[in-house]
């Protein structure tokens, strides 16, 4: 039998509530609602898709495991962006450890090919064409982690300068002083990149 919330609005309150007494049904809406988001916040600090797969697949596992700790000092999506980026932190720590770490500019696979937007979910791609595409890539790859993360929260997934600072851990100066010095490195680096290419 169809379970009876099925054909309502769930709001995340009450799927809170059912989260935290076992509701099955309540975990599988969790993962439909938020699984594309959690994998473009990991996506815009690792630029890895499948890594970025395998991170949004260990924050719903602990998830499930810690949601009695959810206590609604933030919201939902908040909690499980803070998850996410606390899971990229390590697994940037853990590639540190093995490798000496360096940036490669437009860096990416082991054939030498960047990490793209073409790499996300079809329903999450901007509107854009190939070589603005390209460019964007491009311009993303010479961000540090740390401007990319707040600039994936602000731009992309519209959180305010709150939510930012409860997700990443730093106060909402820092993450406002961040993300203006964010789009202007943005701008600056568009700019460049244009220039090198020249006109068509």
């Amino acid at each position: 039998m169809a379970n009876p919330i099925q054909n309502r609005i769930i709001h995340d309150e009450e799927l809170i509530v059912r989260l935290q007494r076992g509701d099955e049904w309540a975990f599988q809406l969790l993962v439909r609602r938020f699984r594309e988001k959690i994998f473009f916040v990991a996506f815009g600090i690792t630029l890895d898709a499948q890594e970025s797969l395998d991170i949004m697949q260990d924050v719903f596992f602990q998830v499930y495991r810690r949601i009695l700790d959810f206590s609604g000092d933030a919201s939902l999506e908040a909690w499980l962006y803070r998850i996410t980026v606390n899971h990229c932190r390590s697994w940037k720590r853990r590639w540190a450890r093995r490798f000496q770490w360096f940036r490669r500019i437009g860096g990416g696979d082991k054939n030498g090919n960047g990490p793209a937007i073409g790499d996300l979910p079809e329903s999450r791609r901007p509107a854009i064409n190939a070589q603005t595409r390209q460019l964007i890539d491009q311009t993303l790859n010479q961000l540090s982690d740390q401007a990319r993360m707040v600039f994936v929260l602000r731009e992309l997934e519209n959180l305010s300068y709150a939510e930012i600072a409860y997700v990443s851990g730093i106060n909402s100066e820092t993450v406002r002083s961040r993300l203006f010095h964010t789009r202007r490195q943005l701008r600056t680096l568009l700019a460049s990149v244009k220039a090198e290419e020249g006109p068509k």
